[in-house]
């Protein structure tokens, strides 16, 4: 049978809606298929913000593609006139010797990246609303900010459509196939679509589409709030910023206000196993809020605040929490990102154009590190 496409894009999600922006820029005909809607709040691609930062603890091998993400998300704010991307300076708090501290000061050594270390009280003098302990210390980040997370995935679309891609919404895949001679069939509740490659970005249904690859993906439930509070520096408006607090009692992160739902905060640490994406706790945990809530009391002055909203998402935790992306083995024509683990949003262009490329026999050695052959390596040594 014929092939329908040059490439099918499983799940629209952040990275998902990135593939077929960057496919389509390219002049391929693209499908992409979600189960959901464009911007839904079913999966990890939702909850209006998330943090784009280049000085990045995790390794400073992602530095170069944190670069290139600002630089692409500029890009796609002026093709879709758009504003999603807003600089308001990212705040590192741990203890000097806590791996946010080390892993921040080493990327930002070894990339020549400007962060300016402080003290609590010139943390405290600058935002009064925080709280810091004696014994921890500040990293700022001016140049950071956050992404407007559903506009983000939405302005991605349209501009894929605008090129000429196909979205089908609502629509499950049951599985698919690849031969060599005949490209791919994916197969839906409503049919067989084919094409010569395919991409598959469906975040936590990530494994039951992927098969064994050699490794495990681990789904955790985790929780975002909103709080109300009678503090108004924390208004983005009145020069608040993002933040990311370690400590013994978890590592928390939260954002200015940027609207009525007020200022939004949660653990990045922890997180509830859930067996099944399909079958998620999506009703508001109240252990969750309480370490929340204690952590609003350790590390700010809020006076008067009240919880407005708290909605509920997944992290694909990969088993060294550093992304997958890469080709099958035995597949050359079907590519797959997953196990983002948290931090992968602001990468969505970079990885979307990478993923896309890796089809094309093309090298980013940027992305190099996150290949799948590292758990091979890791069982041989």
């Amino acid at each position: 049978m014929p092939v329908e496409y040059d490439l099918i894009v499983i799940g629209v999600g952040g990275m998902g809606s990135a593939v077929m922006y960057r496919a389509a820029k390219r002049g391929l005909r693209v499908l992409g298929l979600e189960q959901f809607g464009v911007g839904h709040d079913r999966g990890s691609s939702h909850g209006q913000t998330r943090i784009i930062r280049q000085a990045y603890y995790e390794h400073p091998n992602y530095v170069p593609m944190a670069r290139r993400a600002f630089e692409m998300w500029r890009e796609i704010e002026r093709e879709a006139q758009a504003d999603l991307l807003h600089v308001t300076g990212l705040l590192q708090v741990g203890s000097p010797g806590s791996e946010l501290i080390t892993g921040v000061r080493l990327s930002a050594e070894t990339h020549q990246l400007p962060v300016k270390e402080m003290s609590p009280a010139e943390i405290e003098a600058r935002w009064p609303y925080f709280k810091i302990a004696p014994d921890q210390v500040g990293l700022f980040e001016e140049t950071a900010g956050y992404l407007r997370v559903e506009k983000c995935v939405a302005q991605m679309t349209r501009l894929a459509m605008q090129l000429g891609a196909e979205l089908r919404t609502n629509t499950t895949v049951e599985g698919w196939s690849a031969r060599p001679d005949a490209g791919v069939e994916v197969r839906t509740e409503a049919g067989i679509v084919r094409a010569r490659r395919l991409i598959i970005t469906a975040g936590p249904w990530s494994e039951r589409l992927l098969g064994d690859l050699g490794f495990k993906l681990n789904v955790v439930r985790k929780q975002q709030a909103w709080f109300q509070t009678d503090r108004h520096e924390v208004h983005q408006g009145n020069g608040a910023c993002c933040f990311l607090i370690d400590s013994a009692e978890g590592c928390f992160y939260g954002f200015p206000q940027i609207d009525l739902l007020g200022m939004k905060v949660a653990e990045h640490s922890g997180g509830q196993p859930t067996a099944s994406a399909d079958d998620l706790d999506r009703e508001t945990n109240e252990d969750d809020l309480t370490r929340v809530r204690d952590f609003l009391a350790r590390s700010f002055r809020l006076g008067k605040h009240r919880l407005v909203l708290a909605s509920v998402c997944m992290y694909t935790r990969s088993p060294d929490e550093h992304f997958i992306l890469d080709k099958f083995p035995d597949c050359q024509q079907v590519a797959f990102a997953a196990g983002l683990s948290g931090h992968g949003f602001k990468f969505a262009p970079v990885i979307g154009d990478h993923l896309v490329g890796l089809l094309m026999d093309e090298r980013n050695p940027d992305c190099d590190f996150l290949r799948l052959r590292r758990f091979a390596e890791k069982r041989t040594v």
